[in-house]
């Protein structure tokens, strides 16, 4: 008994450490993010940082978008469901089939939208705009109208 009462006591003690390096190596600070080009599939000028999982794989991921002003995402849509936060500047987007700056929503700092997958919807900023996406992967866009996919060849 004296043995497994011990043997309990050691790894209890050895529990806040392993949650510690377990907790350390999913939080993630803003200087520790890495930024790169985004996908093709969006237009050029946008940023990503991968915070969490791979959103080209099944599975959960979270990721940042960050987009320069003046930034327009053409009319497309998702197979999975799209949670959006606007962590800073100003975000606007819409439903339809095709851009219009003059409907849709104005989303700042703390605004949060949930897209439902296959729905049509398109953006676009008046600033700079960081924000954060998540949803269960693999996560893909297809454009409304294919001439306004940037990863595709014109012709």
């Amino acid at each position: 008994m004296r043995t497994v009462i011990a043997a309990l006591l050691l790894a209890s003690a050895a529990l806040p450490a392993l949650a510690q390096d377990t907790h350390s190596s999913m939080v993630t600070g803003p200087g520790q993010l890495k930024w790169m080009a985004a996908p093709p599939v969006l237009p050029k000028g946008a940023m990503l940082a991968v915070i969490s999982g791979d959103p080209g794989k099944a599975g959960p991921f979270t990721v940042r978008l960050k987009l320069p002003a003046n930034y327009k995402v053409p009319a497309h849509h998702h197979p999975t469901a799209e949670y959006v936060t606007v962590l800073s500047g100003s975000f606007h987007a819409g439903m339809g089939d095709r851009l219009d700056t003059k409907k849709g929503m104005t989303f700042g700092p703390g605004g949060f939208a949930a897209i439902p997958a296959a729905m049509n919807h398109y953006a676009w900023t008046t600033k700079e705009t960081v924000l954060q996406i998540h949803g269960d992967g693999p996560f893909t866009m297809e454009y409304v109208n294919p001439a306004d996919d940037p990863s595709k060849p014109t012709s």
